[in-house]
């Protein structure tokens, strides 16, 4: 089957959704209409034998019925149902589904087996499916929304989630923000499609820059670690693994009925596949966005530009924390700083341009130390509110040296300026903190892409 059933999941020429409900509250409508207001441009089949008409389109009493062929099917029915609908859909010749239904290996012994049976009549028909119990898929490149909430962005972020909440809440944030996401899926209980699945389909597709993964459990590890490997030499996988204490591993177990496992066995395939590990949600989104679309630095030696001195001391510690070099200036650098700033500015590491600093003083600043020999990163912070940062950034972006935007403490200007550098494809952060996480990252995928170049070249 390879991966051709992988891409009707999310790239289906045709959809049905069983249980689909004229009832606005239910999930059944809530999908439905979320896969017609996403703008997917195929044939929607609604199933439902006590209906006719939802949402305008023609309802089907049951898979059979579909004149046409399907694609790929949404099934949010009760869990003793599904079974049936599995074979039907399999006699129709449907090549991928989603079970949204939950009931199942999460429940106890009973769930399953139940499970079990609908594994083994999705194999007797070649069928690949996603789940059961979550959240769905979502794919903005081909207005596909078969989840919730409706999310239309396109954008080059894609997540991998064992959590629906978690999905949701990292593809609302790149909505938000304007970068959008290649595609999503909550993989639920996992009993066929997994994170290795979707992993190998996402490193093939163009529409996808860089893979964010919440996972509580690897199903087969040793695949994980080949696709891993080979993943990370186009890409970066970034992943939040829970499940790392007793009692989160615990708690893991009684969600997706997965086994956790020891967290430094993970750390441990994780480096040796180049996958950056991260600790939170707020990181996952971060680092995956920063990844996405930060240039490459040639070294870890870091020069903070702020208009906050209490922003560019944070920034130094933390980047002291975490194995940066906070650089020194070249004297050359400095000396031609100090000639056309005025004279209170602290030209140093971090380079004070104080709380008067406007958008002119950002771009004289650098002008010059792009040029710098000493400098591989510049946290360029902008601590007040400073219009036009974002043509300043856009200005030096990618001229040389990697340049990392945080933008704080300026209220209505900060979040225009935000908006219109994520418009352009440059990612800005909230805080110091949040943007030197994301340099540690960048340097440690760049540290991992360089090896795996030293390696093909020997």
């Amino acid at each position: 089957m390879g991966l051709g059933h992988i891409k009707a999941l999310f790239e289906p020429r045709s959809i049905a959704v069983v249980g689909a409900s004229r009832e606005p509250w239910k999930t059944g409508h809530i999908i439905l209409k979320n896969i017609v207001e996403a703008g997917f441009k195929g044939k929607i089949y609604p199933i439902n034998p006590k209906a006719t008409e939802i949402l305008g389109l023609t309802v089907y009493p049951s898979v059979s019925k579909v004149p046409d062929d399907i694609d790929m099917m949404v099934i949010v029915v009760p869990a003793r149902i599904v079974p049936r609908i599995m074979e039907e859909a399999g006699e129709k010749g449907v090549k991928a589904a989603v079970i949204i239904s939950g009931g199942f290996a999460e429940t106890g012994p009973e769930g399953a087996k139940l499970q079990e049976e609908v594994v083994k009549i999705a194999r007797k028909y070649g069928i690949r499916f996603v789940g059961p119990n979550c959240q769905g898929v979502n794919n903005p490149h081909n207005g596909l929304c078969a989840s919730w909430p409706l999310i239309k962005k396109a954008g080059p972020l894609a997540i991998i989630s064992q959590s629906g909440t978690v999905a949701a809440t990292f593809e609302i944030w790149a909505e938000r923000e304007g970068i959008g996401i290649s595609k999503m899926v909550a993989l639920g209980n996992r009993a066929d499609i997994t994170e290795v699945d979707i992993l190998e389909y996402l490193g093939e597709d163009p529409n996808t820059k860089a893979i964010g993964m919440y996972i509580e459990s690897v199903s087969h590890g040793k695949r994980f670690l080949e696709v891993a490997q080979e993943v990370t030499k186009r890409k970066p996988i970034i992943v939040l693994k829970s499940g790392r204490t007793a009692a989160g591993a615990r708690a893991v177990a009684s969600h997706t009925g997965s086994l956790a496992g020891e967290y430094r066995i993970y750390l441990a395939a994780f480096k040796k596949a180049g996958v950056i590990p991260v600790d939170s949600i707020e990181e996952l989104y971060d680092v995956t966005k920063g990844l996405a679309l930060l240039p490459k630095p040639k070294g870890n030696r870091v020069l903070i530009i702020t208009s906050s001195g209490g922003s560019g001391i944070i920034s130094t510690d933390y980047s002291e924390l975490l194995g940066l070099k906070v650089t020194s200036l070249a004297s050359e650098t400095a000396e031609e700083l100090r000639k056309v700033l005025p004279s209170y500015c602290i030209v140093r590491n971090p380079l004070d341009l104080t709380g008067d600093a406007t958008a002119e003083r950002y771009s004289v600043t650098l002008e010059r130390v792009i040029k710098d020999p000493n400098v591989d990163i510049v946290l360029t912070i902008f601590g007040d509110p400073i219009p036009n940062a974002n043509n300043v950034v856009e200005k030096y972006y990618n001229k040389g040296k990697t340049i990392v935007p945080v933008y704080l403490g300026g209220g209505d200007v900060e979040e225009k300026e935000k908006a219109l550098m994520h418009s352009k494809g440059i990612p800005v952060f909230p805080t110091p903190e949040r943007g030197v996480k994301v340099v540690r990252a960048l340097y440690e995928y760049t540290l991992h892409i360089e090896k795996v170049r030293r390696r093909s070249l020997s």
